[in-house]
């Protein structure tokens, strides 16, 4: 990207305000993050202004049953092929939610709207509306406190956080289970969706052979995601259609975009898209920040700035502002994929249901690190989705699993952040630089946990497709975080307890960046509830510190 200064061409307009009208906070970014550091804000009558790069959400999703839309809908190429080709067009990426075309927009230009460069590395983020929010796998999860022995903080500071994010939002899968104390979420949660029969089947057999299972370091128990089984402001409970994958005509599945329609109501709030932030300076008491929309540079000001953009973008604007130019470490979790058949269901229909995680589960391995992963119905997934997963060639694969597939669930594990070696570096045109590799436990790991689920499975009747289990790219789990971790003393390339941007004043972190570690478990509910806690914290203080 250009600097401030560059492209003289182009057309400032610079918002500068004086006290009684300027914006308090500036919010980059409108995910997660953004969201939920926004609330307390303006209902602490701060002025808020939130920018982002305003990428639209695609076409509309599909609006019926995935499979009477698959039998009788005339139009459905659009939804899932595209009218440019999109998802042929994209047939190389690395995640099936590449290759949707209602999703189309979600993902594209972020690297170049962002001067991202990555080296042995999928780096992936969102300039849409919403953010990533808009094609993630709703899985959500607190901390516990071993997990969090790193954090400037402690679990009951983000108790209350939780509890504010959690019931906007929307949580299920609260039950009793051997998943329980892991997720840390079954006091705020609505009941779990609906297992499909071979899910249900799989978790009967758990239930009479657990112990068993858990001295062998496996342990089961539902999902809990961001999708409504009930009711919730004005957004329907999940029906189990099967359109996970395509998007949620119904809003049972979390967007950030539902909470930014929520904010745009207040009159202190106000939303600028289609902005590319390239530049942030903190200047005295003021902090400038630096943007492009179309051909015309913008310039606005406020005390504070809230970066929230995305671990990679957030964390090269960051670098940039304290002309930071060593490598930083990035933390992101080494994933796999995988496919289970049960013969007990061959020969059965395939069934409507809901297309997430319905069951998870805990790997406990040999030297005491941890894996966790979910399990899919493969209803409202391309069969060739699944051809990668078989050890034949594509053409083949999919005459087998047209008899298989309906019989066949899949399956995901990740393993903790700290065992990909990942560095972030400032270069000389102010690009971000990602070099990333997984740690040399990480294959072993994985041959341990593909081992392990192999053999656990099976005692609950199902077979680990030979060759199925396919390890991802470094950067392909879409997990990024701790690249500029909040510490008690922190230093150069780090931040406070608040996210505060060590060298820069009126800066702070609010998403996945400023996160001290990254577990094996899913992070969005985490990176929401601390930009919560962070923002109410700048509230609280704001007559003092301003």
């Amino acid at each position: 990207m250009a600097n401030v200064n560059e492209n003289s061409t182009l057309k400032l307009i610079e918002i500068q305000r004086t006290d009684s009208t300027d914006f308090d906070v500036i919010i980059i970014g409108s995910g997660p993050a953004g969201v939920s550091s926004a609330f307390p804000l303006i209902e602490s009558g701060l002025r808020v202004l939130m920018v982002d790069g305003g990428k639209g959400e695609g076409i509309n999703p599909p609006k019926g049953q995935f499979l009477d839309l698959r039998r009788n809908n005339q139009d459905q190429w659009h939804w899932m092929i595209g009218k440019n080709f999109h998802a042929i067009r994209k047939i190389d990426t690395v995640s099936p939610k590449l290759r949707v075309p209602t999703y189309s927009e979600v993902f594209n230009q972020f690297g170049e709207a962002n001067n991202i460069d990555a080296d042995n590395f999928t780096a992936i983020g969102s300039i849409a509306r919403g953010g990533l929010s808009n094609a993630w796998g709703c899985g959500v999860a607190c901390l516990t406190a071993e997990e969090m022995a790193e954090y400037p903080i402690t679990p009951e500071e983000m108790n209350k956080s939780y509890d504010i994010v959690v019931s906007r939002m929307g949580v299920s899968g609260g039950q009793s289970d051997d998943l329980s104390a892991y997720y840390g979420l079954d006091a705020w949660s609505q009941a779990p969706v609906p297992l499909d029969k071979i899910q249900g089947s799989l978790l009967d057999r758990y239930s009479k052979k657990k112990d068993s299972l858990l001295m062998n370091g496996f342990r089961m128990g539902s999902s809990r995601v961001a999708a409504l089984t009930e009711p919730k402001a004005g957004r329907k409970a999940c029906n189990s259609c099967g359109n996970c994958l395509w998007g949620c005509d119904r809003h049972s599945l979390y967007s950030a975009t539902q909470d930014l329609d929520s904010l745009i109501e207040f009159d202190n709030f106000h939303y600028e898209s289609g902005v590319i932030v390239d530049q942030i300076e903190s200047e005295g008491k003021l902090v400038s920040v630096h943007g492009k929309s179309l051909n015309t540079r913008k310039l606005y000001r406020a005390k504070r700035v809230l970066l929230a953009a995305g671990t990679l973008a957030s964390t090269r604007l960051a670098l940039q502002t304290i002309d930071y130019r060593e490598p930083v470490p990035m933390q992101s979790s080494p994933t796999a994929a995988f496919m289970l058949w049960s013969p007990h269901h061959l020969g059965r229909a395939h069934d409507a249901t809901f297309g997430l995680g319905q069951l998870s589960f805990l790997l406990n391995f040999k030297d005491g690190t941890t894996g966790f992963g979910s399990l899919f119905n493969t209803t409202g997934i391309p069969l060739t989705e699944f051809a990668r997963y078989v050890p034949f060639g594509k053409r083949f694969g999919v005459d087998l699993l047209t008899s298989l597939s309906s019989s066949c669930i899949v399956g995901n594990i990740f393993l903790p952040g700290n065992l990909t070696d990942t560095s972030l570096q400032l270069n000389a045109n102010n690009g971000l630089s990602v070099k990333g590799t997984y740690h040399d436990k990480v294959n072993p790991l994985m041959r341990e946990a593909q081992r392990s689920l192999a053999s656990n499975f099976r005692r609950l009747g199902a077979v680990l497709i030979p060759a199925s289990f396919k390890i991802g790219r470094p950067g392909s789990d879409i997990h990024y975080a701790a690249s500029l971790p909040m510490r008690w003393d922190p230093e150069i390339g780090q931040t406070d307890r608040y996210g505060a941007l060590t060298g820069a004043k009126g800066i702070h972190l609010v998403d996945g960046s400023c996160l001290s570690n990254l577990p094996e478990k899913p992070h969005t509910l985490v990176i929401m509830a601390n930009a919560d806690r962070i923002a109410r914290h700048i509230a609280k203080t704001w007559n003092l510190e301003n």
